[in-house]
């Protein structure tokens, strides 16, 4: 290899080493997918995290990314060993970063690196991340206002937690939600969900429906619950004693083939969380029901764990003892809280957020 041949490739590695930065820094998780090799892998020991090949870096990318309050990384030049068509190489990184839970700190890292020449240039075989220092103490700053053109800002929370939230936050609740596993898709209003929910579920099914207004004001409750389409698991179970078959009860609603229902609260970090005041529905939404279905109005979606458990106290519970006092002459509670963060079975879960608002 002659010296100028040397001098380009320092080069082109340097230069790919800074664009995984800007790539990280703008959010543009395709691109610096496409800065390592097909089989590429990135390994962060620390978090952990370790995602081999594209589609993994991607999706890997999105779950993190989705977690940012405001995240800046700082590239320094580090070493570069040629061999050939091969290359290894440490960058040296500085860090600050927020997530929308409010973790935070400060961290120097090394990324340890293999490089490929490709047809397109160098790409990384692997980026190895190891932490040297991590100062997990406040920071005093804060993310720029969206206004001063800021790229790393806070979702500024809906005016109440009635209102639905403007498209782009709804969008980015679909990105959490998709990173964590969840089948996600975007309607319009109750009436396409509706539609959707009947193309959804076979003919024949099982069918367990929440104690939802969501489900009751779209009428999804009523398409389920009445007439014969459906195996429909609640009319059952209000068939029956509940002094005498409280352990048939427990298994019909345990374990149906589909679960239809709403949630208290999704976040922009894509997590789902559903509050009962018995528990009973629980199991079948936690995994008990082969597969599950959750309709979510817009007005559901906050930036995080935090501010949905406070939209299930300050906004839905009220509501829903109003609505229990009503209809059972008894006050609701929360008893029970389900924190849906990741779907582990691929397919199984199924999130139709709504561009509307409806139920509470």
């Amino acid at each position: 290899m002659n010296d100028f041949q040397a001098i380009a490739d320092r080069v082109e590695i340097e230069a790919l080493r800074g664009e995984f930065t800007d790539a990280a820094m703008m959010r543009d998780r395709p691109r610096l997918a496409s800065l390592f090799l097909p089989d590429g892998a990135l390994r962060m020991p620390n978090i952990p995290v370790e995602l081999v090949g594209r589609d993994e870096i991607l999706a890997g990318g999105e779950r993190l990314q989705s977690q940012w309050d405001f995240f800046v990384q700082t590239t320094h030049p580090g070493t570069i060993l040629l061999d050939g068509d091969t290359a290894t190489g440490r960058a040296y990184i500085q860090e600050l970063a927020r997530t929308l839970d409010g973790r935070q700190g400060l961290n120097y890292a090394v990324y340890h690196d293999r490089y490929q020449r490709t047809g397109e240039g160098w790409r990384f075989a692997e980026r190895r991340y190891e932490v040297r220092y991590l100062d997990t103490s406040p920071l005093a700053g804060t993310a720029p206002d969206a206004a001063q053109g800021g790229s790393g800002t806070t979702p500024a929370p809906a005016a109440s937690f009635a209102d639905p939230v403007p498209a782009e936050r709804l969008e980015r609740a679909a990105a959490a939600l998709r990173a964590n596993g969840f089948g996600v898709e975007i309607l319009d209003d109750a009436a396409a969900a509706r539609v959707r929910v009947k193309d959804l579920v076979p003919e024949g099914a099982s069918v367990l429906t929440g104690a939802s207004e969501t489900l009751r004001l779209s009428g999804i409750d009523e398409d389920i619950n009445t007439g014969e389409r459906y195996d429909a698991v609640r009319p059952r179970v209000l068939a029956i004693d509940r002094a005498t078959g409280a352990d048939e009860i427990r298994r019909l609603v345990a374990g149906p083939d589909f679960v239809v229902n709403s949630v208290a609260a999704v976040t922009e970090t894509g997590s789902l969380v559903l509050a009962s005041g018995s528990g009973s529905q629980l199991p079948a939404n936690a995994g008990g029901a082969a597969r599950a279905i959750w309709i979510v109005g817009a007005q559901k979606v906050v930036p995080d764990l935090s501010t949905a458990l406070r939209r299930v106290e300050e906004h839905a519970l009220p509501l829903e003892n109003v609505r229990a006092q009503a209809a059972y002459g008894v006050p609701s509670a929360v008893n029970r809280l389900l924190v849906l963060n990741a779907e582990p079975h691929p397919g199984r879960g199924t999130v139709l957020l709504l561009r509307e608002a409806i139920g509470y």
